[in-house]
């Protein structure tokens, strides 16, 4: 049983506090899908006035943990996720408030069961980030986080 996402998503900055930090906020949050969106402020610009990679990069990974721990958050007296791999593609410039998508594959539903049976799963988040234009989103970006589960010791 997943956790409840409105409590996810008001308990989140607190839980991980760079996401307080950069002022980042839910859009969106059920077990499949998270948007949160980074508000465009001049100091998280990069050299060209867009925004700073690693800024975009919190932002994406952050997304891909929310949806983690909703799915697996009732879980953490057993477990605990731990981000294994990611990859992000840099595609346009990312002028003015960005914004991150992250949906959970369909891999994860066995994860549990994987980990059940003695082999630590992997499971990939894919996360689309973007601007918009006026009333054109503009793809400026992607990432994948590879999330794994790992029993906690007794």
């Amino acid at each position: 049983m997943a956790l409840d996402p409105a409590l996810v998503s008001a308990q989140y900055a607190s839980m991980v506090p760079m996401v307080a930090t950069l002022g980042i906020d839910f859009v969106h949050l059920d077990a499949r899908t998270c948007t949160m969106v980074l508000p465009d402020r001049p100091d998280y610009h990069n050299h060209v006035g867009g925004m700073h990679a690693g800024a975009m990069w919190t932002l994406a990974e952050s997304a891909s943990g929310a949806l983690v721990f909703t799915n697996f958050g009732d879980r953490m007296a057993d477990l605990t996720p731990f981000p294994v791999e990611a990859t992000i593609r840099f595609l346009k410039v990312a002028l003015g408030q960005v914004t991150a998508t992250a949906t959970l594959g369909a891999e994860a539903a066995t994860a549990i069961a994987t980990m059940e049976s003695g082999t630590r799963p992997e499971f990939p988040v894919e996360i689309e980030l973007s601007t918009s234009d006026g009333e054109e989103r503009l793809v400026t970006g992607s990432m994948t986080v590879t999330w794994t589960l790992k029993l906690n010791r007794r």
